[in-house]
């Protein structure tokens, strides 16, 4: 099993490391301290997207772009492994994946049209979004059912004629607050059977402009609502998709797209949140190292050597599992890396929160303010452990699988 850094990879990593440390890093807050000045926090102003535009032109013109498309002739080649170091470097600040055409949701649903979606789709949806000049979102949870069974999910979808109509809502529908944001991929029930509930979904491409689509609001995230990416809450009333926007073209496929889909994308979030633990312990260190209070330096008071000690030591552990993950990807069938992908969807973001959660501590009053990036680091990392899946759903496929080889046929 190989999983160590390649010298091909090393140098990318260098690369990224450098065009975040030297190009986007001393933008980010210029960015950010403009939300909210176009009128609304889901407009952008002319500054916010030159920022963004200028940035990802830059990032575009030196090769650093879609390295998420692993094992892709229309990416850098690399396995999910190598992958595993960039993303990495680009959970290290909040514009990073954006910035190298790497961030969610997109990364997943170019995965799904590149997959499952006919020619048209790609040529409409997938070059645009591959060339980092629209945006996406993924439309799952509902606000009615537990969407941690997507077997749960009821927005309905009738077919009439040579088209479908949706009726339902969605919420926590991540990047559609982005006025970018284009299309939606959208999970809805086309069938009510009781043999085989894995197949009475299907899956939709959408136009983000078609009739009878209304966001309701924008949710919040323990009081801050992610502008302008945007958590939102939206109405679909009877809306006509016409029959060629079936994703392969074949009812009751939903689930398996959606399956083949948040595997991906589970472990890409963990590899960022692994990302944000190094840069909270390393700000954790500068700021024992630079201040002082009783007369000794505060990496000399109280326990926080051995706080230290164990966040450097927690991450070691969990990059690890996130590289075997990864590797599990790259030479197995998804079926048999899915625990794996779920062992590491529990620790990363567990892992992370905690080391944010001892630099939030160790910076005082300083670290849940918005003079640091730890306090929305915190938000984020909390909110990632029920992102894709819960932590008990995931430990419950850890744990299936675990029985599986003592009781077989039993689940």
């Amino acid at each position: 099993m190989d999983i160590g850094l390649t010298k091909k990879v090393e140098n990318l990593k260098n690369e990224v490391r450098d065009f975040i440390d030297n190009e986007i890093r001393p933008k980010e807050d210029e960015y950010f301290q403009d939300v909210g000045a176009a009128g609304s926090r889901f407009k952008f102003t002319s500054k916010m997207l030159s920022i963004i535009n200028n940035l990802k032109q830059k990032a575009k013109s030196k090769n650093l772009w879609n390295f998420w498309l692993t094992d892709s002739k229309d990416g850098h080649g690399l396995t999910t492994v190598e992958y595993a170091y960039l993303a990495e470097e680009m959970g290290k600040c909040r514009l990073g994946a954006e910035i190298f055409n790497c961030s969610a949701p997109d990364t997943g649903n170019m995965e799904v049209i590149k997959r499952y979606g006919s020619q048209k789709h790609k040529e409409t949806w997938l070059k645009p979004l591959l060339n980092g000049e629209i945006r996406s979102a993924y439309c799952m949870t509902e606000p009615e059912v537990a969407s941690s069974d997507a077997t749960n999910i009821s927005l309905k979808a009738e077919k009439k004629d040579d088209h479908y109509v949706l009726n339902g809502e969605k919420w926590w529908i991540s990047g559609a607050g982005d006025p970018r944001c284009k299309v939606y991929i959208v999970l809805a029930k086309t069938n009510n059977s009781t043999e085989n509930k894995h197949n009475n979904h299907s899956m939709f491409v959408v136009p983000s402009d078609t009739d009878g689509i209304k966001i309701l609001r924008p949710m919040q995230v323990y009081g801050h609502d992610d502008a302008p990416h945007g958590h939102m809450h939206i109405n679909f009333k009877n809306v006509k998709v016409h029959k060629e926007d079936l994703l392969l073209n074949k009812e009751g496929k939903g689930f398996e797209i959606a399956q083949g889909r948040l595997g991906p994308g589970r472990i890409h979030h963990c590899m960022r949140a692994i990302g944000q633990a190094e840069f909270a312990l390393e700000m954790m260190c500068e700021r024992a190292l630079t201040r002082s209070a009783f007369g000794k330096k505060i990496s000399e008071l109280g326990a926080n050597y051995d706080i230290i000690a164990n966040c450097r030591i927690e991450i070691e552990m969990a990059r690890l599992l996130c590289l075997k993950a990864a590797w599990m990807m790259d030479n197995y069938e998804p079926k048999t890396a899915a625990p794996w992908i779920s062992k590491i969807k529990v620790i990363a973001p567990k892992v992370a929160l905690k080391v944010v959660d001892e630099a939030v501590q160790l910076f005082g009053g300083m670290g849940v303010s918005q003079d640091t990036p730890l306090a929305a680091a915190w938000t984020h990392l909390r909110t990632l452990r029920l992102a894709d899946g819960p932590d008990a759903v995931h430990r419950r496929q850890v744990a299936r699988a675990e029985l599986k080889k003592f009781k077989k046929n039993e689940f």
